[in-house]
């Protein structure tokens, strides 16, 4: 008789967890996995799919306007807020079935439950009552939204959660936050039609990013009507007849029709009982694991946004399968967290791998930049004026390329691609090398030959 329930027992069904699970399994192992909310997790349910189909929409106003300059004579088109939902449900609810079916599939065995450790081997599922065990816990439970301090009228505040599944388009939203979340929902927003105000503590929008993207995307955002208010914080929230009145650290007040939140998210690790267990955690809650992703409890383990590590999908899922090829399937390997490619679907959006310029500098004693800036082909027609912008930074010593950073439409899918190129160590001199396809807005990042220099 086993002396456990299982092998490897899953709280958590998102990408992570599910990835985790099914090649745990796939290696033999007896697999047990609870979720207690809907199988996909964050980015399926309601974080980067439904957030992507809503960008999309958000597009079509862009591309109805633009169609003038390309001779169709397009009648004023209508949008309509609960079919984009209707549609954007359908789809997550097949999403949702095909992680279930992957999961059966594989012979998992699936407890839609909320499950608390209860020592260091056993799991209890708080509404079946049942306490299960297993040699070795995995915990994928991701992030949740953050409300930071608590301020008056907080209750009126809703997060992305609460925005896919919105019954109106609000008139006029106010978006606190500065980030991805922040800054997408507001492309989002404005572009089906929305007065939006997006509201920041610090300076500049998207810390962090290199402050190309940064000054470029802020400047595209006010030129398609969105306000972005800095260096003020949101200190409460008041309800008023017809709507809500924000009001900023700065004395101003704002009048909208919803408020969203985005100011963070925090490791999902509530009722859990980590603390009783002794499962080491940082600073905002995260547990903490070492490059295997074992936690301070020999057989507890921890993926994904729970660990704090990089917080992006693909990573929870590769950490996931390096886990489970770790422990079940003998063949030991750790994800490499550096030169991870990323976007922020914005319009325009983002597309960036490696360093930005201000840690490049920090990091070598020379560098070399390359920018450009142009329309691309679409908007001359168009008659749009946003432009794209394209950057590489280089090491002046080496000429290998150490950061790829591109403002403008498709930003995602080409950095996507040159993120292979600079993985493998590609240098300028190989880019320079490299045929470019004409005419494509990804050429630009292989026809810069001269330097930038600093005009002050």
């Amino acid at each position: 008789m086993a002396a456990h329930d299982f092998d490897l027992f899953v709280i958590g069904g998102g990408s992570g967890g599910v990835r985790a699970a099914r090649i745990a399994a796939s290696h033999g192992a007896r697999v047990g996995l609870a979720e207690e909310f809907r199988y996909g997790g964050t980015c399926v349910i309601r974080g980067c799919v439904p957030k992507k189909l809503l960008v999309y929409a958000s597009r079509f106003r862009d591309d109805f306007e633009d169609a003038r300059g390309f001779g169709w004579s397009a009648p004023n088109a209508i949008f309509d807020w609960p079919s984009l939902i209707a549609a954007k449900d359908k789809e997550i609810d097949r999403l949702e079935a095909a992680y279930q079916g992957t999961l059966q599939r594989a012979g998992v065995t699936m407890f839609s439950d909320h499950a608390e450790l209860v020592s260091p081997h056993a799991i209890k599922l708080k509404t079946d009552g049942r306490t299960i065990t297993a040699a070795k816990i995995l915990i994928a439970t991701g992030g949740t939204p953050s409300f930071g301090e608590t301020i008056p009228g907080l209750e009126h505040v809703i997060t992305s959660n609460e925005a896919f599944h919105l019954k109106a388009l609000p008139r006029r939203i106010v978006i606190y936050g500065g980030g991805y979340i922040a800054i997408e929902f507001a492309g989002i927003f404005a572009g089906l039609g929305a007065e939006t105000t997006i509201v920041y503590r610090s300076e500049k929008i998207l810390r962090g990013f290199d402050e190309d993207l940064r000054d470029g995307l802020t400047e595209a955002l006010q030129k398609r009507g969105v306000r972005i208010v800095t260096n003020a914080q949101i200190t409460g929230v008041e309800k008023i007849a017809g709507g809500l009145t924000t009001k900023l650290s700065t004395g101003d007040d704002l009048v909208s029709d919803q408020v969203m939140f985005a100011i963070g998210r925090v490791p999902n690790v509530e009722g859990m009982g980590l603390g009783e267990l002794g499962v080491e955690r940082g600073w905002n809650g995260h547990i903490v694991v070492d490059e295997f992703s074992r936690s301070s409890v020999e057989n507890i383990f921890a993926v994904g946004d729970v660990t704090d590590r990089v917080n992006l999908t693909p990573v929870a899922i590769r950490e996931g399968h390096a886990f489970a090829d770790t422990q079940f399937g003998n063949k030991p390997w750790s994800v490499d967290h550096e030169l991870i490619p990323t976007a922020v679907f914005s319009t325009p959006e983002i597309g960036t791998i490696g360093h930005p310029e201000h840690i490049a500098r920090e990091r070598n004693e020379k560098i070399d930049i390359y920018k450009t800036s142009f329309r691309p082909m679409r908007n001359v027609l168009a008659g749009r004026d946003e432009r794209t912008m394209m950057k590489l930074i280089v090491c002046g010593d080496s000429g290998k390329i150490l950061g790829c950073h591109v403002l403008g439409p498709d930003a995602a899918e080409i950095v996507q691609m040159a993120a292979v190129a600079i993985r493998l160590g590609a240098t300028k001199a190989d880019f320079d090398q490299t045929m470019a396809l004409h005419p494509s807005a990804g050429e630009e990042l292989l026809t810069m030959r001269d330097k930038w220099i600093d005009p002050s």
